[in-house]
């Protein structure tokens, strides 16, 4: 079981089969983090604010089974284009690391099995929703790098 957590956390950090979001940020400031390239309806920011709530809403799902429900996909997404600050972008990626090590932490807990139902009424798996945080930041992670080319963010 060791090795299935392993290798679920190594997936779930990137660079097995993605670029880890950390090396994306690298290319990406507070000025830039906004811009929306031509044609897309997306900007770097606006797809990061929505895998940061959606790991943080299964994280909080996985954790208390009386969590709270958010309307998809209003919930989900930014409510504004815009950041207030950088301070405000700097704490969304710090927010977003800090709730993938708690993820982690309850991952590696020998408490917390992986084929344990995390939810009474879905019988929802541990597995299960650590496999939905991995699929779902794979494929945003794709996004944000497809936003860094478009804006020349990007070149390799």
């Amino acid at each position: 079981m060791q090795e299935i957590k392993d290798q679920l956390i190594k997936h779930l950090t990137g660079g097995a089969a993605f670029m880890p979001v950390e090396e994306l940020l690298k290319f990406v400031s507070s000025e830039t983090v906004l811009r929306r390239p031509k044609d897309l309806p997306y900007s770097f920011y606006e797809i990061f604010y929505h895998m940061r709530f959606a790991q943080k809403d299964i994280l909080d799902y996985i954790k208390d089974e009386d969590s709270t429900t958010h309307q998809w996909p209003q919930d989900y997404w930014p409510n504004s284009k815009s950041i207030n600050s950088a301070e405000d972008w700097k704490l969304l990626k710090t927010n977003y690391f800090q709730e993938q090590q708690e993820l982690i932490n309850y991952i590696m807990d020998p408490n917390n099995n992986l084929s344990k139902p995390v939810n009474s009424e879905t019988k929802n798996i541990l597995l299960r929703e650590v496999l939905l945080v991995i699929e779902h930041n794979a494929y945003h992670t794709g996004q944000l790098l497809i936003v860094l080319r478009s804006l020349g963010l990007y070149t390799a």
